[in-house]
Parts: C-alpha cells; structure tokens; sequence
C-alpha cells in the first residue's frame, strides 16, 4: 500500500474523483485477478485502466500481448516506461468508449480485464458485448452490488438481462475497501463472463426480445399488462391474451420472470410487437 502512494506521488499523479480512480494496492488481489483470466501465452488482452500497470505486467506475464486503454494521460509515463520492461504490452489513450474494439484487438479472439470505475460499468460492459467480436471471456473488478446484479436469477435489470442473454456470470470473489488507494465507499468483487456458445433468445427473435424486455422494464415495478401495453402501444385485452399464451399471470413483474418466462414470452408475442418502433440496440 505504502509503495503504491510513494510512486503515485513520484509521478505526480493525484486521483480523479472525477474520473472514479481507485488504485487496486493489494498485491494478492492483483494476483487473483491475473489468475482468474486464465490466460494461456497465446492469449490477447484488452485490459481497460492499467493505471499504474501492476495488473498489466502481470497479464504481459502470461498473455501473448497485452493492449491496454487509459484515459487518464497523466499516466503516460509510467506506462512507457512499462512498454519498455515489456515488449508484447501496448497502450493506447482514450475512451474505451469510444474505441471500435474490434479494430482495436485486429479483429482476433481476446480476453477483457478491467478495474472499472462504478458510474461506466454498465455502459462499457454493453459496448463490450456489441463488439464485434465480442470478447471470449471478461474478468472485471466492479461494485459488488452490481457483480451479484449481474449474475442473479431471474434476471431484475436490463444489464443482468443483456450479460446473461451472451454469457455465464460468475462472482469469484470481493475486495474490500481497503484494498484500494484512495479507498471507494463500497465493497468490489471480482466477476467473470464467459462468452456462452449461443445466446439464450434464439438469435433471430433477439430484436423482439429487447423490444419486449424494453417495454417490460420501462416501469419495473408495474404489472406486465400495463408495462407491455403502454411500452408497446397495444391493447391490454391483447397483452392479456399474450400472456396467457406464454403462460405467464398478468399480474407478474419483469424482475420475477425466468429466462424459460423470457422465451414463451418472445415466441408467443403478436405480430404487432415486430411491427412496433425501429430496431433497438441490443441492450
């Protein structure tokens, strides 16, 4: 801990509050995390926030290459001089956000690893499971709330709904506050997304999906006759018909619905649900 603020002020570097930086002190932790990618010396990695670089010398370690996407340039100097000691790393500055992911991993098979600040978790996990291709496996380090959020069943969130529909979740394990300098208010936990083989909605009916799972959401805590209707623009005398088709209780909520719920609902939906609104996006 002492050595990880003695070279942050060796390089001047001061956490952005703005940018939610909190740097992961725990050699043991970073060493899990290295670990739980299950790298192999072929392996790629897109590694998000290397801040200092103590995870990605250990990812340079086991991996084939390692590219790594800061943000923050007042780290540029600590990081050349780790492109130095390790050749097979390159950093790139930016917004992940803003990276075509593909382009940027050559359009190859790669592992994501990440210590993610809280308030983008979920927008830079949706833009990972756009890419094109998506990542084969994601280890991130973020709010244990939303680890768990992740990986509960039945799914309660949009953004359990779009990691779940793509991959297995897999919570491995929390990290405390103090594990962090400066340290956040809120415990972490380390997750695992493994790319599933096909999605769970057939992948024709994906559309509809998420045009459904839209409306569903729009009120979580209304009834599905309601939300449905108005989210779809239909009668509540045919939402209730298309329940009863899907076998669900009109009077059930998005939150409680399974991923079986989730498919009769998709299969049995009327026509006027693909004809309602343009195409979303996948999440």
């Amino acid at each position: 801990m002492s050595d990880l603020r003695r070279r942050l002020r060796q390089w001047g570097v001061y956490p952005k509050k703005g940018l939610g930086q909190h740097f992961l002190a725990s050699e043991g932790t970073l060493d899990k995390i290295a670990d739980a990618a299950q790298l192999g010396p072929d392996d790629v990695v897109l590694e998000i926030g290397p801040g200092l670089g103590d995870l990605t010398r250990r990812l340079a370690r086991r991996a084939g290459e390692v590219i790594a996407v800061e943000l923050d340039e007042r780290l540029a100097l600590p990081l050349r001089g780790l492109m130095a000691e390790h050749p097979n790393v390159r950093v790139v500055f930016g917004d992940i956000l803003e990276q075509d992911v593909g382009a940027l991993v050559g359009h190859r098979p790669y592992v994501v690893v990440a210590n993610l600040p809280y308030y983008i978790t979920g927008a830079v996990v949706r833009h990972l499971l756009d890419a094109q291709p998506p990542p084969a496996r994601m280890v991130l380090l973020v709010q244990r709330e939303v680890a768990e959020r992740m990986a509960q069943e039945p799914p309660d969130s949009l953004l359990a709904l779009a990691v779940q529909l793509h991959t297995q979740p897999e919570v491995l394990f929390r990290v405390p506050p103090g594990a962090f300098v400066p340290r956040p208010k809120v415990e972490s936990a380390l997750v695992r997304l493994t790319r599933r083989e096909r999605p769970r909605i057939p992948p024709e009916l994906i559309p509809r999906f998420w045009r459904i799972a839209r409306a569903a959401f729009r009120e979580r805590r209304k009834q599905l006759r309601n939300t449905l209707a108005r989210g779809l623009g239909l009668p509540k005398a045919e939402v209730e018909a298309w329940l009863a088709r899907a076998g669900i209780a009109p009077n059930r909520r998005a939150e409680t619905l399974t991923w079986a719920d989730w498919q009769r609902l998709t299969e049995t939906a009327p026509p006027a649900v693909d004809a309602s609104g343009s195409r979303p996006a996948s999440t």
